[in-house]
Parts: C-alpha cells; structure tokens; sequence
C-alpha cells in the first residue's frame, strides 16, 4: 500500500525523525502528497503498461478478436539518498541549549536531503549518474507523452496547457508541476482572459496551493528556464501526470520512508554524528498516465 510523506509522519513515534519530515514536506506539495510504495528487497521488477486494450461491437455468430493491453517490463531499483550531520562537542557544550543547536543543524541536512530528492524526481538520470535513479523527465520520455509548443519552442498558452492535461490518459491529473517562470506566465495569462487570478486551495500543511481547471499547480526549483529546444536555449518543460501505484509514484524500502540514525561519537574529530538517509526510487506504471509540454519560452 502506498504512503505518502504526510502520512509516514503520522507513523513516525520519533520526534527527531517527525521534526525531519516536516522539514522535507514543508512548502513542497509534491513531496507533501506524492505516494510512495514500500517494497521487499533493494528493486522492483514491474510492468509498466504502454497500451489499453480494445473493446467492439460483434454480430450473432460473429467470430471474436482478442484484445490485451501491452506493457514493457521494467526493474528500478532503490537507492541510497542521505547526508551525515556533525554537532561539534565543544559547542554543544559551551551553548545554552544543546538540543536547539542539534535540531539546526539536523535540520538544514534534512533540507538538502530533501532539496536532492525534489531535483532526481524530476530531472534523475542514471546516465549522468548511476548512482541516482531516473526521474519523471526520463520516464516520459519522448514517444507520445511528449508534446512541443513548436519547432523553436514558443510562449505557454492555455489552448497548450489543456492539450498537456487531455494527454494524461484515465483521468485527470493529480497535479501540473512547472518552474516559476511558467507559473508567472500562467497567472498573467489568466488575468487576460478576464477570468482574475488562479483559484487556489490549502493543502493538509496549510500550504496555499493554485488550481488550474481544478488541478494544483505545483512550482518547481528544479526545472531549468535554460533548456534547449530547436533553436531557442530559454526554454522549460511542464509536466502533467497522475499519482498511485497505477501511475507516476515513489519507491521506498520502509513505510517511514526518511531515516534518522544516530552514528555517535566520531574518533577522528570531537564531534557526534547524526545521520539522514532514505532508500528511495520512483516508477512510471504507466506511460499514459503522464505527460510533459516541452519548448515553454518565455
């Protein structure tokens, strides 16, 4: 069954470790509502489906043709994603309040394990790095589920944003993901069209979060303004997809997803070792149940 961070914090009976995940959800939409499924062993070997069967109409007496849905096997597997904290001995010692010193710097790992997470699921590829696994822009690719506002790119519309949402198959999606740049866009857009601004919504973290046709709009610091398409090297890509095991979803090795592991002392310098680490991956189930709009200028 799939957990999203939110609800792994519920599970959490370790406050150190429930300060960690309110430090990695915060402000994060995603993050806050993206499911992850807890897997047995270190990968999952998976079908991921490419193609929906078909159904007809027949005749008496007709002869029936057999339909199935097509898929692609895939293996992901987990890996390993973590940072070490050390709180110095000596000012530990010496300030007033050793557990607010602690949680700082705690906090501020948990922040960078976090901000690398956001970037892999978007942008991961085990081409660049083995070590990573592939995000959401790998996993679409650039088959079907990518459609282009032109040869050289061109200026987001709404007519294009709809496209992008009709190219999600089985339903709508659960959330529009872009950079901040296109979400300006977008806002200016709206006001043009006479209809005001983009209605919005707060999430379980009381986070305040825009709807385009009902769909949050989730804003990216991760997808590059700088991306190449044709002739234009000022483009972005905005990303339309569902969420759950039948869909785009995380991969963990745990139901509690983060892990906060207390090292101890350290022998090479006088300090004590916390240590933030998660096993993680994600996993496109199917392709049509996401999309990416590239060529997005400004």
């Amino acid at each position: 069954m799939a957990i999203t961070l939110a609800e792994a914090n519920k599970l959490a009976l370790d406050a150190m470790l429930q300060g960690v995940i309110e430090t990695i959800i915060k402000d994060d939409p995603l993050l806050e509502t993206l499911p992850f499924v807890p897997i047995v062993g270190n990968s999952l070997l998976y079908n991921r489906e490419n193609a929906a069967a078909s159904a007809a109409f027949f005749d008496v007496g007709d002869a029936w043709t057999e339909s199935t849905p097509t898929f692609t096997q895939v293996s992901t597997a987990l890996k390993i994603l973590g940072g070490d904290a050390d709180v110095d001995n000596f000012l530990a010692r010496t300030r007033a309040n050793v557990q607010d010193l602690e949680a700082a710097v705690i906090q501020l790992k948990a922040k960078a394990v976090a901000d690398k997470l956001r970037d892999t699921l978007v942008n991961g590829d085990t081409a660049v790095d083995a070590k990573s696994f592939d995000g959401l822009d790998k996993l679409i690719g650039a088959g079907a589920q990518q459609i282009t506002m032109g040869v050289n790119g061109a200026t987001l519309t709404l007519a294009k944003l709809d496209e992008l949402i009709d190219t999600v198959l089985g339903g709508k999606p659960d959330l529009v993901l872009m950079s901040k740049r296109s979400r300006r866009t977008l806002n200016s857009l709206f006001r043009a069209s006479g209809a005001g601004v983009l209605p919005t919504d707060r999430t379980e973290f009381g986070n305040f979060v825009e709807l385009f046709n009902g769909i949050p709009v989730v804003v990216s610091d991760y997808i590059s303004d700088a991306k190449t398409v044709g002739s234009s090297a000022d483009c972005s890509t905005i990303y339309a997809f569902q969420m759950g095991e039948g869909a785009f979803a995380g991969l963990s090795s745990r139901d509690t997803i983060i892990e906060v592991e207390r090292v101890g002392s350290l022998e090479t310098k006088d300090a004590t070792r916390t240590r933030v680490k998660a096993y993680v991956s994600c996993a496109l189930f199917s392709t049509k149940k996401a999309a990416k709009l590239i060529g997005v200028r400004p």
